[in-house]
């Protein structure tokens, strides 16, 4: 199996969201202050710690799913996916990178977050037609049940 099917349209959604992490790092540097949280209670630290942790969990159950069914050429619809049908994409943009984000004090992580999901958006058409054409009636009734399709 290549690499490039397991990695699927990240590479492009990486290179996509780049110059925006560039530039919001170079600006949460120049201006701090207009990022800061300023949580001075800390409770946004646990609230992100927790859904971090949610994040991780739902990342190493995802890429566990890919290393184990892709290489046998095998559609995944459980654990996240019939949720969602890009759950790693998904995960890392709304549970990972906001999240970490809050942890350092900056809402950037929100921006970067709402940029990377912007990108799956545009890139997985592209991924859902070759799944199409792979799978066909497999990832048709695949698609009919996933809970949030538009997620």
């Amino acid at each position: 199996m290549k690499l490039k099917i397991l990695v699927g349209n990240g590479r492009k959604i990486g290179l996509f969201t780049l110059p925006f992490l560039i530039l919001g790092i170079t600006l949460n540097i120049l201006f701090s202050e207009f990022f800061n949280v300023n949580d001075t209670s800390g409770l946004l630290f646990w609230i992100s710690f927790l859904f971090l942790i949610i994040g991780i969990i739902n990342w190493i159950w995802t890429v566990v799913l890919i290393l184990t069914k892709i290489p046998r050429k095998k559609l995944i619809t459980n654990g996240p996916y019939a949720i969602v049908k890009h759950p790693l994409y998904t995960g890392v943009a709304l549970l990972v990178i906001p999240w970490v984000g809050f942890m350092f004090n900056t809402w950037l992580g929100v921006l970067l977050g709402i940029v990377v999901y912007i990108g799956s958006r545009i890139f997985s058409p592209e991924e859902e037609k070759l799944l199409s054409k792979i799978f066909g009636m497999v990832w048709e009734e695949y698609r009919k049940k996933v809970k949030l399709p538009w997620i």
